[in-house]
């Protein structure tokens, strides 16, 4: 059994792992994931017990108890970079013998879900409306840094999109949601295809002083997808990453998201605290 070498496997003093500054007693096995370090005491406030807390850098972690279901609720920051760290540490504190530096035989698997903020495509979509993501395309690089292959699905996602896109300014990627744990949290909610983009601006088509290559028109042909009657619903900076991550790790994950900004007719949520407490509740209420 190999070990993993302090640069690989990098751990606090305290034994803790290094940005998460996490120990494995620490984690929950359902973790609600969010991007915003102030949202995570605005998901804990509805525990009925905060049982640890801690914060290193924008990763803030409450781990506590609704009832007798345990939870941890972690920030991760914005972009699929830091879903990247989120993942791996998580997967170590669960799979991985800190002391000994050995990967454990038996494994332990974690539930992911992502509770986020993200930009509708679709004009029945107003903002305020809570949608989940059954699949994902990653036009971010994230993936293309592992042996990734995706399942058939995801595969025949793929090769639809980008047939009927074929020149998209960066390569791209397609995977999907735990199908069980998608039913039993967000059964009812509108469901469609996320892209997730790498950045908020030219990523996103937003032009301010640099001009972005993603062009309006692109991004109502986006709106016009379809994949087995699936459209594209909306896009963010974090779902590709988290779905597909999780799944080669053996995790089960999911993103769900409110619409603060719809693209089709330029509107932006009135009240984007009270549709994100919208969406936290319901979604503590399915768990």
């Amino acid at each position: 059994m190999s070990t993993l070498s302090p640069s690989e496997l990098v751990l606090n003093p305290d034994g803790s792992i290094y940005h998460l500054h996490l120990r494995p007693e620490h984690l929950a096995d359902t973790i609600i994931t969010v991007g915003d370090p102030d949202r995570v005491p605005k998901v804990s406030q509805y525990f009925d017990e905060l049982e640890f807390s801690t914060q290193k850098r924008e990763f803030v972690t409450h781990t506590g108890r609704i009832g007798n279901k345990r939870l941890t609720v972690l920030s991760t920051g914005i972009g699929p970079d830091n879903i990247d760290i989120v993942l791996n540490e998580l997967d170590a504190l669960a799979n991985i013998d800190l002391e000994n530096r050995t990967i454990r035989s038996k494994k332990r698997q974690l539930n992911f879900i992502r509770v986020g903020t993200t930009g509708g495509l679709q004009a029945d979509h107003p903002v305020g409306t809570l949608v989940s993501s059954s699949h994902t395309i990653g036009m971010d690089n994230l993936l293309h840094f592992y042996d990734y292959t995706p399942e058939a699905e995801a595969r025949e996602l793929l090769t639809a999109f980008t047939g009927q896109f074929p020149e998209l300014p960066v390569p791209v990627y397609a995977g999907k949601a735990n199908p069980d744990l998608l039913n039993s949290v967000t059964g009812n909610w509108a469901q469609g295809i996320t892209i997730t983009f790498p950045g908020f601006y030219a990523p996103q088509g937003r032009s301010l002083r640099l001009a972005s290559r993603i062009s309006p028109e692109l991004l109502d042909s986006f709106a016009d997808f379809s994949f087995r009657g699936t459209r594209i619903t909306n896009f963010e900076m974090e779902t590709s990453a988290l779905l597909c991550l999780a799944g080669m790790l053996g995790h089960r994950a999911i993103s769900c998201s409110v619409i603060l900004a719809n693209r089709h007719d330029g509107t932006f949520s009135q009240d984007s605290a009270g549709d994100v407490d919208r969406l936290i509740r319901t979604v503590l209420e399915q768990l």
